[in-house]
């Protein structure tokens, strides 16, 4: 007997408005895995150290804001069960990265990016957008969105010093989670889109991280 529940359109608007809140309010998620980091030793960074790390990390967790709000945005507009529901879950795993990230950047004595509910809302419309094309579209958008993650998480890999265990830890596990999300959902159908429009997101995440590094 299936115990998967079906929800109405307004269960799923109210669903989706309860992501955005637990995703944008500080300290409202809360993740099903501990952080990476909580086995690694403290460092010794000094003040400059400290600023960068907390910046990339900064732009990190606000990535993870706008996957929040891509994966809801292409579960609302889904036309295939499983591939909403692959979307749901997919949502549900970015969920430790958030928290990660946010503990990490409070552990650096820094806050989140004040730019988040304007990235989310951009990124809900885009996401849902995607969805409303194809499944398989969306689901190739997932891909490339993730692909475009990993290449951000290789650079800040390089940036951050051998001697930051803890924030290191945090990304190298995001990396193996973020890799497999983009392989599940091209081996799902997903289109696998062309450098052209690659690059054009590669140029958009540049403003997202260029405004969130600082602010």
């Amino acid at each position: 007997m299936s115990t998967q529940r079906h929800y109405s359109p307004i269960d799923r608007l109210l669903l989706q408005a309860d992501t955005a809140l637990r995703t944008l309010i500080p300290n409202s998620s809360h993740a099903s895995r501990p952080s990476p980091a909580v086995l690694e030793p403290q460092s010794n960074l000094d003040a400059q150290q400290t600023g960068h790390i907390a910046g990339l990390m900064r732009i990190n967790h606000t990535g993870e804001v706008c996957a929040q709000a891509l994966y809801q945005g292409q579960a609302l507009t889904a036309s295939l069960p499983d591939v909403r529901t692959k979307m749901e879950q997919a949502a549900e795993e970015e969920v430790d990265h958030l928290v990660w990230c946010e503990q990490r950047i409070r552990e650096l004595g820094s806050q989140p990016s004040l730019l988040n509910p304007l990235f989310y809302g951009l990124s809900f419309a885009i996401g849902a957008s995607a969805g409303a094309v194809s499944d398989k579209v969306s689901l190739g958008f997932l891909a490339a969105t993730e692909d475009q993650v990993c290449k951000h998480l290789d650079d800040h890999l390089q940036q951050i010093p051998e001697a930051d265990r803890k924030s290191r830890a945090i990304l190298e596990q995001m990396r193996i989670d973020e890799k497999a999300h983009a392989d599940s959902a091209l081996e799902a159908g997903g289109y696998r889109f062309p450098a052209p429009i690659k690059f054009g997101m590669s140029l958009m995440a540049k403003v997202m991280t260029s405004a969130t590094y600082r602010i």
